[in-house]
């Protein structure tokens, strides 16, 4: 058994659904998160700066001497490259895999879409992970460059109008081709998923990255022997490399719980 704790990192507010989804299936592990808020969005991002930032954020937990390391951020899955990850010391998973596996198991006429940050979708990455999974797919991407900003705006009603007309006009090229699966391939997308379920209408079944790492996550510790042996409630403490107030706003709104007591700003670049 091990009680250290598990890290989670996003550019933002988004990697706090893959922790929504951890504290359920896992309620007694202790979290730490990291969202890289003064550098957000990594998805317009080059490459290059991309994994820059993900292996500072990487360092940071690290220092917390975690033993698990989520990525939870599809632009860091998509852009990380393989052999960053094998030289890691800790356990790690991104949020690519994982949801790609999902969506090959549920669609049934292999006609899936991909939202996702520019970057993501300059990658090809979720297609080749699908190719390599399911048999003459089709793969519609479409990258959504507002969808991260609105959202780490606080712009994440169900209702909100702003929020649903850019959903619209981004969906609009997805749905037109028949999907009947849709990635949500950068994990802030989640936070919005009910307006975006409510266009895609309910036979587009939607799949949440966070959701699918966490399952993941619960899955490796169990066959590794590494669950906490604690029988107490896990703490979460978040890390932002911004304005803390702010974060911890939008993402109590999300949680449905009051978290400022637990969020700190750091200075990323010490790592």
């Amino acid at each position: 058994m091990d009680n250290r704790p598990i890290g989670v990192f996003d550019s933002g507010l988004g990697g706090i659904t893959a922790v929504r989804e951890l504290k359920k299936l896992m309620p007694q592990e202790d979290i730490i998160y990291f969202g890289d808020t003064s550098r957000v969005p990594y998805g317009t991002r080059s490459r290059e700066i991309i994994q820059k930032y993900a292996i500072q954020d990487i360092n940071f937990l690290k220092s917390h001497d975690v033993k698990m390391i989520v990525a939870a951020c599809g632009t860091v899955s998509a852009n990380l490259p393989a052999a960053a990850v094998e030289e890691l010391d800790v356990a790690f998973t991104g949020v690519l895999l994982p949801a790609a596996q999902a969506a090959c198991a549920a669609t049934k006429t292999n006609r899936i879409g991909v939202i996702a940050t520019p970057a993501t979708i300059r990658s090809s990455a979720y297609g080749k992970a699908i190719r390599n999974i399911i048999h003459s797919p089709v793969i519609i991407g479409k990258a959504c460059p507002l969808f991260v900003p609105l959202i780490e705006s606080g712009y994440i009603q169900r209702d909100n109008q702003v929020t649903r007309l850019v959903a619209e006009d981004y969906l609009r090229p997805v749905l037109a081709e028949k999907v009947d699966t849709l990635i949500l391939g950068c994990t802030h997308y989640p936070i919005i998923e009910e307006l975006i379920g409510d266009i895609a209408g309910e036979d587009v079944h939607l799949i949440d990255p966070g959701r699918e790492a966490a399952k993941y996550v619960q899955a490796f510790l169990t066959n590794e022997h590494m669950l906490t042996r604690r029988e107490r409630q896990g703490e979460c403490y978040y890390y932002v490399s911004d304005d803390a107030a702010h974060f911890a706003e939008n993402a109590g709104v999300f949680l449905q719980d009051d978290i400022a007591d637990h969020v700190e700003q750091i200075d990323i670049d010490r790592y």
